[in-house]
């Protein structure tokens, strides 16, 4: 089979003069430029990263003000169920939003706009009402209006003694590596809610308070730690927390670290991470139908 050659074909001038003017505007345009063109210049380089640099910018402040943001765990008040060197994220919509959701609080709120009221047992991370540049992360154990006392070590809500059940005895390593006993317990808030605290004892130093009256539009927070906690107990360091001054829930962990290697001992990495800690949930056990479960409670130790 015979194959007519290729024609050669003219081009019409106006044709060859838009082509011209095609060329002219990709070259002007770095963002229509063509894959086989000569590679960006230097300053053009500089102004795309610029450029991509700002969108990264923009997005992740997007996303950490309105969605989820990260925050590590310094301090072990939140032991057994923070550990330092842990990293969550909080989810930000879960209450709604106020001025303290905003970096540097500077949204021109008044109260929180959408806003859904906390759960008791939630862990929550708030301004320092003392000194809002500071956040801290506590666990919600009571509402406005209720009481709360510390009696001989022991939790009161609205004069009712909350119930623990002993779990046993944990070697617990302090800041400087020395071992402390920490007594464990399963403590179920009113409602059946079930999470896990730890007690040098029942006769330390915040062991025993005044009667406590949550205001209206307050939380009374509390560390999971209670005898190395600085919480609502300690009226002229936290006391009772605003509504307005919640950030967000703490939803669940997505990195963890036993802070035995610096950042360049790449070679010590696999045995610092707390792999069994990766994306563990922070919530309490809540009962089902209004029930806590044996099951439920072996769930809250784990």
């Amino acid at each position: 089979m015979l194959v007519n050659p290729i024609k050669a074909v003219s081009m019409d001038p106006d044709m060859s003069e838009k082509m011209e003017e095609v060329k002219d505007k990709l070259r002007a345009d770095p963002g229509m430029r063509s894959l086989s063109e000569a590679p960006l210049t230097a300053k053009e380089e500089l102004a795309e990263f610029s450029k991509t640099a700002l969108i990264a910018v923009f997005l992740a402040v997007l996303i950490r003000t309105f969605f989820f943001e990260p925050f590590n765990i310094p301090s072990g008040s939140m032991k057994p169920t923070l550990l330092v060197g842990d990293y969550l994220f909080v989810n930000k919509p879960a209450y709604g939003y106020s001025r303290y959701s905003f970096p540097f609080g500077l949204a021109p709120l008044e109260g929180r706009v959408w806003d859904e009221q906390p759960q008791r047992g939630d862990v929550i991370v708030f301004k320092l009402p003392t000194n809002p540049r500071i956040d801290y992360i506590k666990r919600l154990v009571a509402l406005p209006g209720e009481t709360v006392q510390i009696r001989n070590g022991r939790l009161y809500i609205n004069d009712e003694m909350v119930p623990r059940e002993s779990v046993g005895v944990k070697q617990d390593t302090g800041p400087r590596g020395e071992g402390t006993p920490m007594y464990h317990y399963i403590e179920t808030l009113p409602g059946g809610i079930i999470h896990e605290i730890y007690e040098e004892g029942d006769s330390e130093m915040l062991d025993n308070t005044a009667l406590y009256t949550v205001p209206e539009g307050h939380y009374f927070m509390m560390g999971d730690n209670r005898d190395n906690s600085q919480d609502s107990r300690v009226k002229n360091a936290v006391g009772f927390v605003p509504y307005e001054n919640i950030v967000g829930r703490a939803d669940f962990l997505f990195f963890s670290t036993n802070g035995t290697a610096n950042i360049f001992e790449i070679w010590k990495w696999p045995w610092t991470l707390r792999y069994e800690r990766f994306f563990n949930d922070i919530d309490p056990v809540r009962p089902k139908n209004g029930k806590t479960s044996s099951q439920d409670i072996s769930a809250g130790a784990q």
